[in-house]
């Protein structure tokens, strides 16, 4: 149990500031664009760069942890090269050299979740697995890399320069590594079944043999939906707050900063939530709450403090984000498989919504306006309720799963 809490925290914080990192370039967006004279286009595609190679990387880290057993060497190498990633940002002097710069940081970064992932699937316990992986992964992500980040780096730019925010934010990521060095363990490796053993859909499984399963399939839809809906608030929320809105950069700084206030509590009330009432409910009623955040951003015109409380209510929906990626999967499939699916929902998501979506929504921005990417996101909250509508309920206390199980073998008739 005290080994379980210290990974949750430890890689939970690390990931913190991994997203610190990733969102640095959003939050810093209005002084880069006013910098180097960037187009709405051009910030769209800011944003589809990292996504692209976090997609390649975490589909194919995911897959080689699982395939080597490795798993504590490749959080090492991702925390230290993603932190070299922002220094690397901070140095760009034009579009091309930023936009290298976030290829290259999501191309290291992308590994780190699933493994995350599949180490507290190994370590945790079922009745609190689904609390575990959301605090994991939604926690520190958000109380540091979208609460923190936009009052930190918007202030630092302020003060000094959008450079200078690069720099520093590079420099929590080389600390936390020391920490995985010494308080992550190398898990123990399971030999694969033997041929005979009974070990069926667990023995070789590949990317294909689970996308037979209806669950998978779902949850690669929903975070094609759900990323791009984050991802287009991250990226155009802060140029609409600024161009739109006419918001100074201090009051966008703090509604940006509640996206990340928001996610950091519902990372506990969402995933447990799930754990009591069932997975499919509580996931579509919070994708649909998504629909809040664009909705209050274009069409609330009264106090900010009411504003904020809107989008403080409306990000909840990012407390979906770890039961579709990583519990929902690993209650579909054997757990040790567990990277291998992370990678594939968020590989497939960050490919088909992470690039996609702001890079549309960016030409469609110059076209029609900045309203465009907010009704983009309206559509892809919905698109993300509405699929989680057809999930099959994986939740142990909903479907009284053995005690002491530790993963929940697959229902083969979703494969059919």
């Amino acid at each position: 149990m005290r080994y379980e809490q210290r990974l949750i925290w430890v890689l939970g914080i690390t990931f913190g500031f991994l997203f610190f990192d990733r969102n640095a370039a959003s939050f810093l967006m209005p002084f880069i664009a006013a910098d180097l004279h960037f187009n709405n286009q051009q910030i769209g595609l800011i944003a589809s760069a990292l996504s692209f190679t976090w997609a390649v990387s975490a589909f194919l880290g995911g897959a080689l942890s699982d395939h080597t057993g490795s798993r504590k060497p490749i959080l090492l190498a991702s925390a230290v090269a993603f932190s070299l990633c922002s220094f690397l940002s901070g140095l760009a002097g034009s579009f091309l050299a930023l936009f290298a710069a976030r290829l290259l940081m999501g191309l290291v970064e992308g590994p780190f979740m699933p493994v995350c992932q599949s180490l507290l699937a190994a370590e945790s316990d079922p009745a609190r697995r689904g609390h575990n992986m959301g605090v994991m992964q939604n926690f520190g992500s958000n109380l540091l890399g979208s609460f923190a980040a936009p009052l930190v780096l918007v202030a630092i730019a302020e003060h000094s320069s959008w450079r200078m925010a690069f720099f520093l934010a590079g420099i929590p990521g080389l600390l936390m590594a020391v920490l995985i060095a010494r308080y992550v363990h190398e898990p123990q490796k399971n030999p694969a079944p033997a041929a005979g053993s009974g070990g069926g859909a667990s023995d070789g499984m590949s990317h294909l043999d689970m996308l037979k399963f209806r669950n998978m399939v779902l949850c690669v839809l929903m975070s094609i939906f759900m990323v791009s809906w984050m991802v287009l608030g991250w990226a155009f929320l802060p140029v609409f707050y600024v161009k739109v809105r006419q918001l100074t950069s201090g009051e966008y700084s703090v509604l940006m900063s509640l996206l990340g206030l928001s996610a950091a509590f519902f990372s506990f009330v969402v995933p447990g939530l799930s754990d009591r009432l069932g997975r499919r409910p509580v996931v579509v009623a919070f994708n649909l709450l998504g629909v809040l955040v664009p909705l209050a951003a274009l069409y609330w015109h009264g106090s900010l403090y009411v504003l904020g409380v809107l989008i403080f209510i409306g990000w909840a929906a990012s407390g979906t984000f770890p039961l579709f990626m990583g519990t929902i999967p690993s209650e579909t499939i054997p757990a040790r498989y567990v990277a291998t699916a992370m990678g594939l929902t968020v590989g497939i998501g960050e490919i088909l919504g992470g690039v996609s979506a702001p890079a549309l929504a960016g030409t469609a921005a110059d076209h029609y306006g900045l309203t465009a990417p907010l009704f983009i996101q309206v559509a892809c909250a919905v698109a993300g309720a509405l699929t989680a509508l057809a999930l099959k309920e994986t939740a142990p206390r909903r479907i009284a799963a053995p005690a002491g199980s530790h993963s929940l073998q697959p229902d083969r008739e979703l494969a059919r």
